[in-house]
């Protein structure tokens, strides 16, 4: 038998990931009790989740360092480890235990008291491990005193310090909730940012954008525009960043969107659209075809959506990519297509009439029945 694939938590936290984080404490504050801290700290690992394992070692870190909160947090910044390489362009991501660190100055300095104090030590510390999670409380309670931080920290010239200034103010950090500092004070931080060289910190600015488009998405497309025309990113980059930025957009169809990156409305007509499996059965394959006939040079997005029946029996679309396709005048292409039904963490299925359809440059063409069965 192959060995069991270790899971994410148990890869950024386990026993040498620990130990490691004691010893630089340790190194910092010779009174610190490392051998009880890691057995404090293990002996509960098992029964916890990534993000629960976390914060067992801040509330560790709370019992095993100094009660002041300004000695403590000092000893943290002592005991960090070398900064990550600033030459470096891509995601270097860095030392995954040191989130505790920043859960702790979430959660002990978030005030009035020792608001500077907290803010001003995530520069620092983000060199190591980005502080995305643990600013989002100081952006809620403090929104005004933190954005002069971030803003700071958007012209700095480590780029994980610049990078932490963009993806700490998404408005849905994935494992951060959600903030809101208004889209203006969230597009002034990304001026300074979208022209960076560095991919990291540009693909953050792009997901920070495309969180913004299902907010606002007209104001992303002229913000985009805005930064297209000052031509102040690589034209490959800057491609990079439209597109990503409107990946939800386009998913969706939204034509303003489609035409922005250079897809016009379809000159095209759809023939022999047919499901070749009418009854599917989970585990089984959804299987269709069509043919297109072209009117005009184009370039076409080719997707199509499942309308899936949801728990209360009412259909909802989701759509998924085909191909993008370059095709020409009087040029006909036949697609066939398999779609697997099977269970996902992300989507779970139902029984009972769904639904398909074509979308091409965010039109829709056709919609056939098929029954799924879960047995």
């Amino acid at each position: 038998m192959g060995k069991e694939k270790l899971s994410l938590k148990d890869m950024m936290f386990n026993k040498q990931r620990v130990t490691f984080l004691s010893g630089l404490i340790k190194e910092a504050y010779k009174e610190f009790d490392e051998v009880n801290f890691i057995d404090d700290v293990l002996v509960k690992f098992p029964e916890l989740e990534l993000k629960e394992r976390i914060y067992h070692i801040k509330d560790n870190l709370k019992i095993y360092l100094p009660d002041n909160y300004k000695l403590a947090v000092s000893i943290m910044r002592q005991s960090l480890p070398p900064e990550l390489d600033p030459n470096k362009t891509d995601d270097d991501f860095g030392y995954f235990i040191l989130s505790s660190f920043g859960e702790y100055i979430a959660e002990y300095g978030c005030n009035g008291e020792y608001l500077d104090f907290s803010l001003s030590n995530f520069e620092e510390f983000t060199k190591r491990f980005s502080m995305e999670f643990a600013i989002r409380p100081f952006l809620k309670k403090y929104p005004e005193q933190t954005l002069v931080y971030v803003e700071e920290w958007s012209k700095h010239d480590n780029y994980h310090v610049r990078r932490f200034a963009s993806e700490g103010i998404r408005p849905s950090l994935p494992w951060g909730g959600k903030v809101d500092i208004g889209i203006q004070n969230t597009f002034d931080v990304l001026d300074n940012l979208f022209s960076d060289h560095t991919s990291y910190v540009f693909r953050s600015v792009a997901n920070n954008m495309n969180d913004i488009s299902k907010i606002d998405p007209i104001g992303v497309l002229s913000k985009l525009d805005e930064w297209k025309k000052s031509r102040k990113q690589s034209e490959k980059n800057m491609d990079y960043i439209m597109r990503h930025s409107l990946r939800t957009l386009l998913r969706s169809g939204h034509k303003e969107s489609l035409q922005f990156i250079g897809y016009q409305k379809p000159d095209i007509s759809i023939k022999n659209f047919q499901i070749l499996t009418p009854s599917v059965s989970l585990g089984e394959s959804l299987k269709f075809e069509f043919e297109i006939d072209s009117k005009n040079d184009q370039v076409l997005m080719i997707d199509y959506i499942i309308h899936f029946v949801k728990a209360s029996g009412k259909n909802s679309g989701k759509t998924f990519k085909i191909s993008k396709k370059k095709i020409g005048k009087g040029e006909n292409i036949k697609i066939t297509k398999k779609h697997p039904l099977r269970e996902m963490t992300t989507l779970k299925l139902y029984p009972g009439k769904h639904f398909i359809e074509l979308q091409i440059n965010g039109e829709k063409f056709g919609k056939i029945e098929f029954d799924f069965k879960m047995n």
